[in-house]
């Protein structure tokens, strides 16, 4: 069989797959650590870790081996029987997150539906709630997936044009902004808060100091659940375990993905203590393959990564670093407005409009450059690069960065 090139296997994408996305122009054949290398055989550093899902590095090699290990022996039981890997997975999900139970899921998204199924049903048996009368409360600019009812209370006009009719009972309120949160709990039937620690598709947004905090307050003062989506910001990407632990706090209902199985295989959960959790009754809600023995045993191993390699500290560290880096470049130019950030969840801003094509030729030039970045709302770029990254090579990136920035400004 004929080599096939880079611009062959785009084409034949763009003819033969659905054009839901718009890539950057580089086609990926292996990945180790912090480097990616194309079919052509050149070598990037991935700043983007497949939208933090590989916190642990390309292809670690302890989660790929638990991986091959337990596919070799058996890979799926259905939630029919028992198997040997779900227990020990549940245990060490509890134990790790500091929760009653796990409800094991595969994807991002459906780890937010479960969550906003496990709070309705929570708040109809357990807060006294009319059924089909509880509402959730939302932030503007969220990104939690893009099931319909995920869209639903998106303001996002991409995401939602022509996919009505939309899914009721939420609240949209502005993000960062706890008087809008209290009036909002003020409706009636409020079950729950569905918040992003930090909003990471928007352009990684963080909100102010004691947010999260006060917001957990106001929650518990009107016996709502507070409900983190972490799956982005979760499993160190922010220097800290989960990025509510900046400011200790404790989620009603914690929703994970991405870095859970460190990109090796699609792995989600939801975590909640007995009173909520409960609640779900047998054939009220699953997955064929949520809480399969592979994914057990890869979410076990990713985790086992996160600690031993101490990659909380190391994003905190090299984050504060980065930033740091960031704003002596931006000082030099005019084309970078600020960054922004925690831990090695990062962007900067580029000084243009939204509709302008600077960040993406910008991320066109940094990947010639050797490395790979990709825009998120026209003029913002995003830097989340592994967490298992030194920071020799980290400053080397830097030196990417900066020398693009100047050529580019040319």
């Amino acid at each position: 069989m004929e080599k096939m090139t880079s611009a062959d296997l785009i084409a034949m994408e763009d003819k033969h797959g659905a054009h839901n996305y718009h890539p950057l122009e580089v086609v990926l054949k292996r990945g180790e650590g912090v480097h990616v290398w194309d079919v052509e055989g050149k070598q990037y550093y991935d700043f983007l870790s497949a939208y933090s899902a590989v916190n642990q590095g390309h292809c670690h090699p302890k989660i790929v081996s638990a991986m091959v290990d337990q596919a070799k022996r058996l890979t799926l039981t259905s939630r029919a029987f028992y198997n040997d890997s779900l227990g020990p997975y549940e245990k060490f999900m509890t134990e790790y997150f500091g929760f009653d139970k796990v409800l094991p899921m595969n994807t991002g998204a459906e780890a937010v539906e479960t969550a906003i199924k496990l709070c309705r049903k929570w708040a109809y048996e357990k807060n006294n709630i009319a059924e089909d009368q509880a509402k959730i409360i939302v932030c503007e600019n969220n990104f939690h997936g893009r099931t319909t009812t995920i869209v639903s209370f998106s303001n996002d006009p991409v995401a939602r044009k022509n996919f009505g009719p939309f899914t009721d009972g939420f609240i949209r309120i502005p993000y960062n902004d706890l008087e809008a949160l209290e009036e909002a709990l003020k409706q009636e039937n409020v079950a729950g808060f569905l918040v992003e620690p930090i909003q990471g598709e928007a352009g990684v947004y963080v909100p102010d100091e004691g947010y999260l905090s006060k917001a957990k307050e106001l929650c518990a003062a009107n016996g709502t659940l507070f409900i983190a989506d972490e799956v982005q910001t979760g499993v160190a990407r922010t220097g800290r375990l989960l990025a509510v632990d900046h400011e200790e706090v404790k989620p009603d209902i914690l929703i994970l993905g991405k870095a859970l199985s460190g990109g090796a295989y699609p792995v989600s959960a939801v975590l909640a203590n007995d009173n909520i959790m409960q609640v779900i009754k047998p054939g009220q809600h699953g997955s064929t393959f949520g809480g399969n023995p592979v994914a057990a045993k890869v979410a076990v191993a990713a985790l086992e990564v996160v600690t031993e390699e101490r990659l909380a500290e190391n994003a905190e560290r090299l984050g504060q670093l980065f930033r740091k880096e960031m704003n002596r470049i931006i000082a030099g130019t005019d084309i970078v407005n600020a960054v922004r950030g925690k831990g090695l969840l990062n962007a900067i801003l580029i000084n243009d409009t939204e509709e302008s094509e600077t960040a993406w030729n910008l991320c066109v030039a940094l990947k010639e450059n050797g490395l790979l970045a990709k825009p998120t709302h026209g003029n913002i770029i995003r830097f989340a690069p592994p967490l298992v990254m030194t920071e020799e090579e980290l400053m080397e990136c830097v030196s990417i960065i900066e020398r693009t920035i100047n050529e580019f400004k040319k």
